[in-house]
């Protein structure tokens, strides 16, 4: 879509979320092969739907087919039950020189591009701004949710495949919605940031959940999880541990907080933006032996007028985490528990994570796996 284009339709992220359906089930955009699991793709934009075949003319326009056409809609039909039949005996007789089921075919031999690999849901672009800057709109089947499951993602200005991105993960607040980050200006303070070469180039993934009093609670980190594997799979993302970031407003931070405890190997950096911190001491004190080898950088912040989350968690958090062996910052502003305050200190807060993931980068953190890193799924 080109530039012009997409800068007259800025308000097409308020609208409700895309139509795209995994394999199998009913699709509006159009579905196209990706490469194998371990080459990022970047997906294709959706596309109309095909156009239906004109009258050719075998049949008339009213009435009953001419016996030119019914002989012959018999001759092709003749025509693809041989060519059906020879297809057959050609696999059954290949599967059989190989040894192999034929079932279990596809899972021995190599793959060719475009052949047997998975699919994606397309990106829809959304907005661009004079930065260069893109937002898009991902719709998929969650099987974490068991029903839909979207994102919002901004592309970095210069975005190309060619580069790999990390990236920052954001969570809404309770019964909020994703597009809450563009109000307070998330593209705009990115593209400051990654303009002066404050930052580096980074991905920005904004997860909708449920619109709820109960989202980012028991489904969130299989959720969330399920949403990064997919954005590894489909994007030029630096596939590590060290080059993700997950952060929150309100309840989004406490569980942001939340899913970066819970598995420690996914994650470098964590924010709570006015979030709080229930019951998550058992988890932190499991993570003890992991920070201290990994480390972890935390930022948490308050407002000294928050009447929703005691601001005095905010530094007695932070002396916990550093206690069990993370880098961990916190502050209290001035303000209350409104999108404003995440507004006034939005480009501190992706400072810090963007400054943070760079200084992974340059120690050459790696992704480091357990089985704890899917455990959460199954709960």
């Amino acid at each position: 879509m080109s530039g012009a284009t997409k800068a007259s339709r800025p308000q097409l992220w308020l609208e409700s979320l895309g139509d795209w359906a995994w394999p199998g089930q009913a699709a509006a955009a159009e579905v196209v092969l990706g490469p194998p699991s371990w080459v990022a793709a970047f997906p294709p934009r959706a596309q109309p739907a095909g156009v239906s075949a004109g009258h050719t003319g075998a049949t008339r326009s009213r009435g009953r087919p001419t016996p030119r056409a019914v002989l012959l809609v018999v001759l092709l039909g003749a025509l693809a039950a041989v060519s059906a039949a020879l297809a057959l005996r050609g696999s059954l007789t290949l599967g059989a020189r190989a040894g192999t089921p034929l079932a279990n075919r596809a899972a021995v031999q190599p793959l060719r591009a475009g052949v047997g690999t998975p699919r994606f849901p397309a990106l829809v672009p959304v907005s661009h701004d004079s930065a260069g800057s893109a937002i898009d709109r991902v719709s998929f089947h969650s099987s974490a949710l068991g029903e839909r499951g979207s994102f919002l993602l901004y592309l970095p200005p210069g975005y190309t495949r060619a580069d790999r991105y990390p990236v920052i993960y954001l969570l809404h607040g309770q019964a909020g919605h994703a597009t809450a980050f563009l109000e307070v200006g998330v593209q705009q303070a990115l593209d400051r940031l990654i303009g002066r070469g404050a930052i580096p180039p980074m991905l920005a993934v904004m997860i909708q959940d449920r619109n709820t009093l109960e989202n980012w609670q028991w489904h969130s980190a299989s959720y969330v999880f399920e949403v990064q594997e997919l954005v590894d799979r489909m994007l030029p993302t630096r596939a590590t541990r060290g080059a993700r970031a997950i952060a929150g407003n309100s309840k989004g931070g406490f569980g942001a907080m939340h899913i970066a405890l819970a598995n420690p190997y996914r994650f470098a950096v964590v924010e709570s933006w006015l979030g709080y911190f229930n019951h998550l001491g058992a988890e932190l004190e499991r993570d003890r032996p992991v920070l201290s080898r990994l480390g972890l950088h935390a930022f948490i912040y308050g407002a000294s007028g928050d009447q929703a989350a005691d601001p005095a968690e905010d530094p007695a958090f932070a002396a916990e985490l550093r206690e069990a062996g993370a880098q961990a910052e916190s502050t209290i502003y001035p303000g209350n528990h409104s999108l404003m305050t995440v507004s006034e200190h939005l480009e501190e807060s992706l400072l810090y994570a963007g400054q943070a993931l760079r200084a992974e980068q340059a120690r050459g953190s790696v992704n480091s796996w357990s089985p704890r890193a899917t455990s959460l799924f199954s709960r």
